[in-house]
């Protein structure tokens, strides 16, 4: 269960090192999976460009459409790692997602007209799954969709959407047979999100950022050409982005920056006149998570060996999202707890550590227990898919 331990993935790191530190674009001092301020936007188009041209992004994709005829299997999740730890962002928007959906179900037309766009970041895109009654339950959405001659009207509301305010297109999930099972009747589509009848209202979030957006959907016309694969058939076409998106939260290379972090704010602030990291408890505690971070990292590998030889289930995706959140969300509360009443300083006060970093981090932590489906209700379906129990 070795991976990315050969030559061509070490040589691959290092290309991605060298581009970052090259080209990306300044980073400022937010966590998580965070949208652009507007005037960022331009410099993280040209840089998702660069990822592609450089064959860092897409390489899965078919060979037409600047894919490799043979890339390693972990071509994209080294990528990702290696982004994370050099602090570099990641591709604009929720194209890969997009494009995932697109390439798996999607009609040649679609692929020959979204995919290049989506390549060149031409085109931005965001994620209409949730719904403020359809979350972690997202078959319980209730957005519909009504067939009119070669149009569907859609009316609904969606939430907690990614990049909305500065997308073009949005992946859209909505309810084409009300009659059918909640797996069943539901329909995906690709939304113009110029369409009249779309309304993109940001949400400002405890962290004093809007990444999140309301989207509401009145009258909206869609063309049934850009329905993507099948009628009612909308479920299988988002099974694979769940998993992507549960696959790639679950990436521990964040966690290792946020370890060192969490040592060098402990060699530090004090704590009775001394650095707390002479303090045993404080180095216990750091011991504790540096082997929480590791077996994070071992078990997110289990998961992708599994999936290469063809024996992963249903449990290997949300096991990683609910571990890397969980320890994520605990060692960003240990670091607040060691700053004590510096703890509760913000950014912009001269007094706050790391510029503010930490307490950036702790809000949104707990982000990650409810993005891409609360870790409740995947320990649900680890139990009832996987461990075969009883509802």
């Amino acid at each position: 269960m070795e991976l990315g331990q050969d030559d061509e993935l070490d040589k691959l790191r290092e290309r991605v090192r060298q581009l970052a530190s090259r080209h990306a674009p300044p980073r400022n001092g937010r966590t998580g999976v965070r949208a652009p301020e507007a005037h960022e936007v331009p410099a993280l188009q040209k840089w998702t460009r660069m990822l592609f041209e450089h064959q860092l992004l897409g390489v899965h994709w078919p060979v037409a459409y600047g894919g490799l005829a043979d890339p390693h299997p972990l071509h994209e999740s080294v990528v990702t790692d290696e982004l994370i730890r050099a602090g570099a962002a990641g591709p604009v928007g929720g194209g890969l997602l997009a494009a995932a959906a697109i390439i798996g179900f999607g009609t040649v037309e679609q692929q020959n007209y979204f995919l290049p766009k989506i390549r060149t970041a031409e085109h931005i895109w965001c994620q209409l799954f949730s719904e403020p009654d359809a979350g972690s339950d997202l078959a319980s959405l209730r957005t519909r969709a009504r067939r009119d001659g070669d149009e569907f009207v859609v009316d609904g509301q969606k939430v907690w959407t990614t990049n909305a305010h500065h997308a073009d297109w949005g992946y859209l999930l909505a309810r084409t047979d009300p009659d059918a099972p909640k797996h069943a009747g539901i329909t995906a589509f690709a939304l113009d999100m110029t369409t009249p009848g779309v309304t993109v209202r940001p949400l400002r979030e405890i962290t004093g950022t809007a990444d999140f957006n309301e989207v509401f959907l009145d009258g909206v016309r869609i063309p049934v050409e850009h329905v993507i694969g099948e009628v009612n058939q909308g479920w299988a076409v988002t099974t694979a982005s769940l998993a992507l998106e549960r696959s790639s939260a679950g990436s521990g290379a964040s966690l290792f920056g946020a370890l060192e972090r969490l040592v060098q704010l402990a060699g530090t602030v004090t704590r009775d006149g001394r650095p707390a990291i002479e303090h045993d408890d404080v180095r216990q505690a750091i011991g504790g998570f540096a082997a929480d971070v590791q077996v994070n990292s071992l078990v997110s590998a289990f998961g992708d060996s599994r999936a290469l030889h063809g024996t992963g289930d249903a449990a290997d995706a949300p096991l990683s999202k609910i571990l890397f959140s969980e320890i994520n969300l605990a060692l960003h509360e240990f670091g607040l707890e060691l700053q004590g009443h510096d703890g509760v300083r913000i950014e912009g006060d001269a007094r706050v550590w790391d510029s503010g970093w930490w307490q950036d981090a702790f809000l949104y932590a707990r982000a990650f227990t409810i993005a891409g489906g609360t870790n409740e209700v995947l320990r649900n379906l680890i139990a009832e898919r996987a461990l075969g129990l009883p509802r």
